[in-house]
């Protein structure tokens, strides 16, 4: 069973965005990654996608979540400033089933040190840029490897 942890793709700049930040949306680069990541995750039999409630999250996993048929389910412990006790308790309850969980670059590096720091062998690089994706691979309800996948161009 697989568990994929995509970091949103790229939105507007942080520091031009005037409104608050949870609304900040992808910007044109970034809703062509989406709709790339869509592609990219749609024939893998994914029967959940869940997002931090910022819209940027929402917006990188809606053509996904489009082409399935499937709602995005919003929760709030994939929020920036999440805590990992949180992302793994999530990881747990969407063990049984293919997933996709959209979050931000703080809580994504956070999980995944805590993998490289329990000896889950990670293959390739410890990088969680925009648009990039952990695939978890689960068996028995334990995350047992994880695999990065690069931001599609």
């Amino acid at each position: 069973m697989t568990i994929y942890v995509v970091r949103h793709a790229k939105a507007g700049d942080r520091s031009r965005w005037e409104g608050p930040d949870a609304l900040r949306p992808l910007s044109g680069k970034g809703r062509r990654q989406a709709d790339r990541l869509a592609t990219l995750l749609s024939g893998e039999g994914v029967r959940r996608v869940l997002s931090s409630p910022a819209l940027r999250c929402r917006q990188t996993v809606e053509p996904l979540a489009t082409r399935l048929a499937l709602d995005v389910e919003v929760f709030e412990g994939l929020a920036e400033g999440g805590a990992l006790v949180d992302t793994l308790r999530l990881l747990e309850k969407v063990s049984d089933a293919p997933s996709v969980l959209c979050s931000h670059g703080d809580v994504i590096g956070a999980l995944v040190e805590h993998l490289a720091d329990s000896a889950v062998p990670l293959d390739g690089e410890v990088r969680y840029p925009k648009g990039s994706v952990w695939r978890l691979d689960v068996r028995d309800g334990s995350i047992v490897g994880a695999t990065y996948l690069a931001p599609p161009a």
